[in-house]
């Protein structure tokens, strides 16, 4: 990535409600809602799903770059990621996230390297380390 400070625009658009249209130029839409909402603004993408979803995006995001720069293969990797909000004071935070990551791989002679690329994905996260709440990761290496 360039030292130089890139910018991600956004637009929402209000639909109603506490639903909205998340719009990023070039990309697909995503509605959004509230998970208090009615039933149609339940079902759609709150600020807490995508926050976790951020975190969780940018962990794989650079697993998979960690490990194609040590030239190894991966067959899967699965993550399930809770974020936990809680009332802190007068208001709500999200306290922490718990990461649960399950990587698959055709055989045990690279398992070191897939555990260290989990834990530089972790460590250089600049979305997970953007973020105040801290974040643990668990991880789960199979041979198949």
């Amino acid at each position: 990535m360039s030292e130089e400070a890139k910018l991600y625009p956004i637009r929402l658009v209000w639909t109603g409600g506490k639903s909205g249209d998340l719009i990023v130029e070039g990309k697909v839409n995503i509605r959004t809602g509230v998970p208090s909402g009615g039933t149609d603004e339940a079902k759609y993408h709150s600020p807490e799903d995508l926050f976790v979803a951020s975190a969780a995006m940018c962990y794989m995001n650079g697993f998979v770059e960690f490990v194609r720069k040590m030239r190894i293969e991966f067959k899967s990797f699965e993550c399930d990621a809770v974020g936990t909000l809680e009332r802190v004071g007068r208001s709500f935070e999200m306290t922490k996230i718990d990461m649960k990551t399950r990587v698959v791989i055709e055989s045990e002679d690279i398992r070191k390297k897939i555990n260290r690329a989990l834990e530089l994905a972790a460590k250089y996260c600049f979305i997970g380390n953007s973020m105040k709440c801290p974040i643990s990761h668990e991880t789960n290496v199979t041979i198949a």
